[in-house]
Order: C-alpha cells, then sequence, then structure tokens
C-alpha cells in the first residue's frame, strides 16, 4: 500500500482498507491544524516526527491500550498516594502541562517531537473541549503531569512528564481511578513501552483497536464534568 502525500487545504486521511502494513505510517504531509488533529484521532491516526522533518501520520499495527478498570497500583505507588505526596488536580494547568512536556529531557531522545504549531493546536483544542489534562503539584509547584485528547468515550493520552519521582505515573493512576468511576472503557497509549507496561498497558493489533474505537465514537460522555 502506498504513504499518502497529504494536502494542506484538506483533512482527508486514507480510509482503513488503504492503510499501509510495513511501519504504520499511513500518510505524510499536511499541517497540524486543530481540526485536521481531529480528523485524524476519529481514525485513530496520530502525527510523531522530529521536528525539522515532514509530519508523520502514524496508525500502528499494534495498539498499546490500557483499561482504567486494570490499571495496575504497585505498593509503593499506593505508598505515595496514601501519603499524598503529589496533590493532583483535574484540567487546572493544561497549557503548563503541555509546555513542560515539549521542554522536559527523555532519556535517549534528543529533542522534543511537541513543535509550535503542536503545542499551539492542542491548546486551541483544549479551548474547544476536546483536551484535557492531569497535574501534579508540590509545595504549589507543577513537578507532573499529562495530558490527552479525547475521541468519543475514548481517551488518547499524548505526552507526560515528571519533574519529581513518580509524578507522572501518579497523575496516570489517578486518572485511570476517575476514568473508571465515569465508565470510560479505553485509553489509547498509542505505542509500547515498558513504563506503560508496567501500569497495565497491553498490545492488540490493528483492527481490534479500529473495532474498539468505533464503538467508542458512538457515546458522548460528559468529558468536561470528568475532568473537572
Amino acid at each position: 500500500m502506498a504513504i499518502y502525500q497529504l494536502e494542506n487545504d484538506s483533512n482527508w486521511f486514507p480510509p482503513f482498507e488503504y492503510w499501509g502494513e510495513e511501519d504504520g505510517i499511513v500518510a505524510i504531509g499536511g499541517d497540524l491544524s486543530p481540526d485536521r488533529l481531529l480528523a485524524a484521532y476519529k481514525l485513530g491516526i496520530f502525527p510523531w516526527n522530529e521536528p525539522d522533518s515532514d509530519i508523520l501520520w502514524w496508525q500502528p499495527l499494534e495498539r498499546m491500550v490500557l483499561r482504567p478498570k486494570e490499571v495496575n497500583i504497585s505498593k509503593s505507588s499506593r505508598n505515595l498516594i496514601n501519603q499524598k505526596r503529589f496533590k493532583i488536580t483535574f484540567n487546572k494547568a493544561f497549557e503548563e502541562v503541555v509546555e513542560a512536556c515539549r521542554m522536559v529531557e527523555r532519556s535517549g531522545q534528543e529533542g522534543t517531537w511537541i513543535t509550535a504549531e503542536h503545542q499551539a493546536s492542542f491548546i486551541e483544542l483544549h479551548r474547544r473541549g476536546f483536551c484535557y489534562s492531569v497535574e501534579a503539584w508540590q509545595d504549589d509547584q507543577l513537578v507532573g503531569g499529562l495530558y490527552g485528547i479525547t475521541t468519543g468515550s475514548m481517551f488518547c493520552g499524548e505526552s507526560m512528564f515528571s519533574k519529581k519521582s513518580n509524578a507522572g505515573k501518579i497523575c496516570f493512576i489517578e486518572m485511570c481511578k476517575r476514568l473508571d468511576y465515569w465508565g470510560i472503557p479505553l485509553i489509547d497509549c498509542q505505542v509500547y513501552n515498558s513504563y506503560l507496561a508496567s501500569l497495565g498497558a497491553y498490545r492488540i493489533n490493528r483492527r481490534s483497536f479500529v473495532q474498539q474505537l468505533n464503538r467508542c465514537k458512538e457515546e458522548h460522555p460528559d468529558w468536561e464534568e470528568i475532568f473537572s
């Protein structure tokens, strides 16, 4: 299957039957406008590329997902929660969380995939009510957080950061507990890594993910209330 070149004057993406099965890249180019991002996530497609390269649009052959009710809470994480080591808030500092995710240094990576265009579009989608954040505070300082975008009843995680050990992890766990309470069935974690696996995320194939995504798109929870 071909990798499609996207144009800036259309938010079109190739449908499922045209997606390639080699490396998970389904399209290249286009822009990161808010409307294009919404169109992409409705198909389970997300952008991921180096800052100075063309935009690559991915729909991996294997998808990392987690059911909120199945989040793995280790004994050490449970102790941190019980000790109230961090103050956890929901959707109180979205722009600061995105900026921190952009700036944080990550082992084995040079620079960040979160560009200024990406940042601006997600802030606009937050303003429109599609994107949300979770924050961890210590001594009134933002020390951890995560953000993502919603599609129907699915929460699609975008990025996480920690300035203090385990701060981002506790945000994730507390978010899972809240999403489970509200009956949210699935979190899209995009691609495999051992950190997510330790929290209970697992891999499913592309077809299974798209089927679950389509079911989620039929549901319309009140995300503003969930993250309030």
